[in-house]
Parts: structure tokens; sequence; C-alpha cells
């Protein structure tokens, strides 16, 4: 039974906000400074626009659902196919527990609640089954969770801007502005963070097989979601340091902070639960965007006959691969539980986003290597330099990693275990 086309072009250009925008980085970028409102625009330059272009030429060659394990399977054959899909695949099942614990701790944070650990695994695991849930049930339903979260991005957007403005009528930017960033170790493994936020258009070529008339529409999405991504990482990121000074914005709960010393400013009391409600709204929608998408993978691995059965049966009422769907959120879940073990917690969550990192970006290498066979010559050069230097950058421990031997053996341990696992398992149903 083949997947149904869904997609058209208002939805595939929402699903792709929902899939790249990450509002947990806009509070880190604000934090390392002005001069990463640079960084965003040389990211998008060099790898943001390379990476939609790849992304819509190889959809329209390719378009049937698995994206990026299809291309690179016929590109480079079925070993890099089935690698490439296993490694992006793991990097997104990092991916999940971080990124679901920082939303939620901004939601329990609001009422007080940010030390209620239980709590906050609690209500992790609720968003990741509700995000993946919706999807489960068919992408004609699924679909609304990642038009909700887009919609939400705009509404966040439009908002942050207007409180900043605000609040520089009345006081003045709290932050002086330059040009160039901050260039020192600390920091180095931001820029990585930068390029990574950029990332998620090539989830839509994992759609492929349910976007209606990929060839008009794919090219068009591509190119209005990235300017919109432009747009909102630069204009949050000046309205974040207009209302608070770097310094004084944290990592973790930097959109919290802004949002209530705004409401002190412009007398908006309402204004930190309204931007709670809105983070949330565009987590749930980029949990199932990538959570939907990446389950294409094992889908097309397993009509590959590389991984069992199971993972090709489409569900014969709701047309989706359940057990791809269901295997991503059984594993996401197991990290996070997982995750709450140990005692650095900080060094932690560091070394998992650097992880979740080179997870994350080792795939793009076949991404633009197929762009370049596809004649886009500029776009696979730029993309795979940036691709490199954001793997390098990742690497680099930040002044919180005192055991720097220790963070390092996890990352390369840690890499080693993924590409080992997809070679056993490859091997296995080869």
């Amino acid at each position: 039974m083949p997947l149904k086309r869904e997609l058209g072009l208002r939805d595939l250009t929402l699903f792709a906000i929902a899939c790249i925008i990450g509002t947990r980085w806009i509070a880190s970028a604000a934090h390392a400074g002005p001069g990463s409102i640079l960084l965003w625009l040389l990211a998008a330059l060099f790898f943001l626009i390379p990476l939609s272009i790849a992304v819509a030429v190889l959809t329209v060659k390719h378009p049937e659902a698995g994206g990026l394990y299809r291309w690179t399977r016929a590109d480079f054959g079925p070993w890099h196919g089935f690698l490439a899909f296993w490694v992006y695949w793991a990097g997104i099942a990092i991916w999940f527990p971080s990124a679901a614990m920082f939303y939620m701790s901004i939601a329990l944070s609001a009422q007080g609640l940010a030390e209620n650990r239980v709590g906050l695994v609690s209500a992790s695991l609720a968003a990741i089954w509700i995000a993946l849930g919706t999807n489960l049930v068919g992408v004609k339903i699924g679909k609304w969770t990642e038009n909700l979260g887009a919609s939400a991005s705009w509404i966040l957007g439009v908002l942050l801007v207007i409180v900043a403005v605000l609040v520089w009528r009345r006081q003045g930017s709290a932050t002086a502005f330059h040009l160039l960033p901050d260039f020192n170790w600390d920091t180095i493994s931001f820029w990585a963070t930068i390029a990574y936020a950029m990332t998620g258009i090539e989830m839509v070529g994992l759609m492929g097989g349910e976007i209606r008339d990929p060839k008009r529409n794919l090219p068009r999405a591509a190119w209005i979601s990235s300017v919109f991504t432009i747009v909102f990482y630069v204009g949050t990121t000046m309205a974040l340091l207009i209302v608070l000074p770097p310094g004084r914005i944290s990592e973790l709960n930097g959109l919290a902070q802004v949002s209530s010393a705004a409401a002190q400013v412009i007398g908006a009391s309402w204004l930190p639960r309204v931007i709670v409600l809105l983070v949330l709204a565009t987590a749930i929608g980029q949990f199932g965007g990538l959570g939907s998408s990446v389950s294409r993978m094992p889908f097309a691995a397993g009509v590959d006959h590389l991984l069992p059965a199971a993972f090709a049966k489409i569900h014969p009422r709701w047309n989706t691969p359940y057990i791809s769907i269901i295997t991503l959120g059984i594993l996401a879940s197991a990290l996070l539980v997982a995750l709450q073990f140990g005692d650095t917690l900080r060094a932690a969550y560091q070394a998992l986003v650097s992880l979740m990192v080179i997870a994350g970006f080792l795939p793009y290498l076949y991404v633009f290597s197929s762009a370049w066979k596809a004649g886009k010559r500029w776009s696979a050069s730029s993309g795979i330099g940036m691709t490199v230097l954001a793997i390098v950058c990742s690497i680099v421990p930040t002044g919180e990693i005192h055991n720097v031997w220790l963070f390092e053996g996890k990352l390369a341990g840690g890499t080693f275990a993924v590409i080992v696992s997809g070679w056993v398992i490859y091997r296995k149903y080869k």
C-alpha cells in the first residue's frame, strides 16, 4: 500500500519551517552576544541556502519516501545509503531527549517547578508521544501539528520584535551592537550550534513520497522557508539583546528571562505566559515534523530488506510506517530516562549536544556529494566546507568542561558506537 501524497505548497512550507526553526537556539545566540547576528547570516549564505538547493534538486530527482537514504544509495551504493540513514537517525534520536527537556523546563519554570525532575521527565515524555502520536495516525492529521508549530514560530517572532521595539522606545537598547563575533575557545563550539540550527530542510526530502507535485512545490517551499528562517533568527536574536545584555541571558532560560524583564518595562504581566505557550507550540511542531519525516528512512531501509521486515509495514488504516515511528519514540524515551543518571548534568548536556551535532552533520557529506553529482557544484562545495568546519568546532570543549579527555572520549566512543552498530546491522540483513 503506497504512502498518500497529502502535502501541498502551504503544508510543505509550514512543515519545513517547523523542522528548521528551533527556539532553543535563540537564547544561545543572544548569550553569545551581538556578533552572533553575523554568524546567522554567514551560516544562511554558506549552509542553509546550499542545503535547500541540494534538497530540492535531489528530492525532485528521487521523489520517493526515504530522502537521504535514497539519494546516497543511488549515488554511492547500499552500504553508504544505510550508513547515512543510520547515523542521521541516531542523531535525531539523540536530539529528542535534550530538546524535550529544554522546552519542558521552560514550561515548568513558569510554574516554579523547574527543579521537579520527575515532573520534567514526565512532561518531556508526554510532549514526545503527543507529537509522534498525531503523525502516527497519518500525515493528513499529523501535518496540523507541524502547521501549528510553524504558525506559532511566526507569531513568536513578530511578538518578540514588537516587544523589543516597545522596550527600546522606553529605555533604549540594553546591548551595544557590533558586527564581529567574539573569538575564543569557549565560543568555537557555538559556531557549530549556529550551523546546526540551520538544518532541517532535508526532512522535507524524507517525505518525498507524500508531496504533491514535488517538482513545482518543493523548490518554492524551500526558498520561502529559508527566507523566513533567516529573518526569524536574526530578528529574534536582536530582540533579546535589546531587552537584556548577553551576560544576563541564560542559554537555558533566556526566553523566560527576557519575557519577564520586558513585561516589567512595558507593563504586560501576561507576556511570559504567552511566550511559554508559543515556545511549547513550536516544540510540538518540531517534534512531530522531525519524528514523522525521519521515520521514513527506516521504512525505506525495511523495504530494501536492510532492516527487519516489520519496518516496511504500512498501517492498514492510517497509511503510515507505524513501526518506524513507534521505534523512534521508544528509543528517544529510553535515552531521555538514561540522561537522568549522573551528577554532572551540565557537562553531560554539552557532550550530548556535541555528539548530536557530529551525528547530525556526518550525513550531510553524502547529501552535498550527491548534489555535486547532480550538477550543483557551488552548493556542494560550500555545504561540504561548512559541514567539515561544524564537525571540527563541535569537538572543541567549552570552559565548562573540566575533564577534556573524558569529554573527547565520550564523543569518540559515541560516534564509533553509532557507526559500528550500523555496520553490524547492515551485515546481518544484507
